[in-house]
């Protein structure tokens, strides 16, 4: 029994002089170490408190920083589906492809009933106009055996045609004589002088197209120009009609590298227009017209 309480006795004991030390400790610390202390707490409770308002200001700058960011990206997007909507609705324009005019013309008169048709590059001489002179083919006159006889209308290539030959002129006349019988219409005022021994050369009856035509020739010409020219007779609606086809040329081409122009390519030019001629049945007989006699019909170039 005596030895449990001086164990007891002496745990307390060791107790006291614990507490006596710790207070013995405290006490002897000076002044200046306890302000020391205090002022350690107290920053390190103010480096907590700025620490936390500095991460409280970076959310705040990040939310304000995104926030207008969002916006004009917004903006941006949203037109997008409009324009595409306005770029559907207008329609695309369609090109139009220029219509090409056909390569040939008609032409037509309702006082003889003559239709044909001759290229568009070529030149329209109507008879109511005055019909230019030709030096290299000159005046070619009609060739109806009566008097009476008036000019329809000219068709003339254009001059530079043939560059580089001799090359003056071609053209196509129509001419109409009321005055003249089925059998006159067969025959010419004058007929082709060409031949070798000076003597008239008959008429030839030629096929053009399904029409019966009579058919004669003429060629005349000097050192510096020379003419060519094939007349066509036809008999309708109680008249007599008369094709003209005619070749310019100017100077022998043997000087300068000028040749002589392709004459078979020419006249088969004007041949064409020649096939192409229709007369209508009962044309409008024009109550006065002007008569061509003598000289004919000047035509040609300028």
């Amino acid at each position: 029994m005596a030895t449990v309480w001086k164990s007891t006795n002496q745990k307390s004991t060791d107790q006291a002089t614990n507490k006596t030390i710790s207070r013995a400790m405290l006490s002897s610390w000076s002044r200046q170490q306890k302000l020391a202390m205090i002022a350690g707490f107290a920053i390190l409770g103010l480096l907590v408190f700025v620490n936390a308002c500095s991460k409280q200001s970076s959310k705040s700058a990040l939310v304000a920083v995104s926030s207008p960011a969002s916006t004009p990206s917004t903006s941006a997007v949203a037109p997008v589906p409009e324009l595409a909507a306005t770029a559907a609705v207008q329609p695309v324009p369609t090109k139009k492809t220029p219509k090409k005019r056909p390569a040939n013309v008609t032409y037509s008169d309702a006082n003889s009933g003559i239709l044909f048709l001759y290229p568009r590059k070529f030149a329209l001489i109507s008879s109511n106009r005055d019909q230019p002179h030709n030096a290299a083919v000159g005046d070619v006159p009609m060739n109806f055996v009566q008097p009476g006889g008036v000019a329809v209308a000219t068709v003339a290539l254009p001059d530079n045609s043939y560059p580089g030959t001799d090359f003056g002129s071609a053209f196509f006349n129509v001419n109409v004589n009321r005055n003249v019988s089925e059998e006159q219409c067969e025959h010419f005022a004058f007929v082709d002088a060409s031949n070798a021994d000076g003597e008239p050369v008959d008429a030839e009856k030629v096929k053009i197209g399904s029409t019966d035509m009579q058919m004669t020739s003429d060629f005349s010409g000097t050192a510096s120009q020379q003419s060519e020219t094939q007349y066509y007779h036809s008999y309708n609606n109680g008249a007599c009609y008369e094709y003209v086809l005619g070749l310019g040329t100017e100077g022998f081409a043997t000087e300068g590298g000028i040749k002589h122009v392709d004459r078979n390519e020419v006249f088969g030019k004007l041949e064409k227009i020649l096939t192409s001629v229709t007369v209508k049945a009962n044309p409008v007989e024009p109550e006065h017209v002007a008569e061509q006699t003598g000289a004919g019909v000047t035509i040609g170039k300028e």
